[in-house]
């Protein structure tokens, strides 16, 4: 998984459950860090981090785990 703001490697699977287009990642799982695919960018009205939301690529991942 890539975004700008960086990689990381992990499972993946298709679901009918999600709308096309969509990736869903839990933030609660420290193996998958999806904190570190998404933007800085903060709500106007609630001054919360925008961190539900963020352009991503899947690619497959090469020998040794990289993308």
């Amino acid at each position: 998984m890539v975004s700008r703001r960086g990689q990381i490697v992990l499972p993946a699977r298709s679901s009918s459950a999600l709308q096309p287009g969509t990736v869903f990642i839990p933030f609660h799982f420290r193996e998958a860090a999806a904190i570190l695919l998404t933007n800085d960018a903060l709500d106007p009205w609630g001054k919360i981090p925008e961190l539900r939301f963020s352009a991503v690529r899947i690619e497959r991942a090469r020998a040794g785990g990289r993308a």
